[in-house]
């Protein structure tokens, strides 16, 4: 190898300025962060709101399809889960149709505090649409719908 780079610095710029998955997760961190302090007051992550939000329905939802909605495995929906049931915030119960499954849902507390939560959510979210330019929310999020 003689110590010399296999992939030329030309690449690196290459892959910085064109890689669709890096500027979605730089994009996606940003507004993860802005979520995550207009939510912190309220002692939830952008994640935690997320997750709640799925949860917000009138029955209570299995694992699977809300790890389908948030795009998390299920180990991954368990283990944040764990944090909302350790507050009381979220209920995790045997599936009565199903011994082996696990039946989510929100308690009153998690209600209250997802109540709470949302209008710090679209204030948040009004501003940052505010300030995007070019083509737009919409555009952005039909775009973003097309490669998921």
């Amino acid at each position: 190898m003689g110590g010399k780079p296999i992939v030329p610095f030309a690449t690196t710029l290459h892959v910085r300025d064109h890689c669709l998955c890096l500027h979605v997760q730089r994009a996606a961190r940003t507004l993860a962060r802005r979520f995550d302090e207009a939510l912190r007051p309220l002692g939830l992550t952008n994640g935690q709101f997320s997750l709640m939000m799925a949860l917000n329905r009138p029955v209570p939802a299995s694992l699977g399809p809300v790890a389908e909605l948030l795009a998390m495995d299920r180990t991954t929906l368990t283990a944040a889960l764990k944090p909302l049931q350790r507050r009381g915030l979220v209920d995790i119960a045997v599936d009565p149709a199903d011994r082996r499954g696990r039946s989510l849902a929100l308690t009153e507390d998690g209600m209250a505090l997802l109540a709470a939560a949302v209008p710090i959510w679209q204030s948040t979210h009004e501003s940052i649409e505010a300030g995007m330019t070019d083509a737009g929310p919409e555009t952005l999020r039909d775009t973003l719908r097309s490669v998921g």
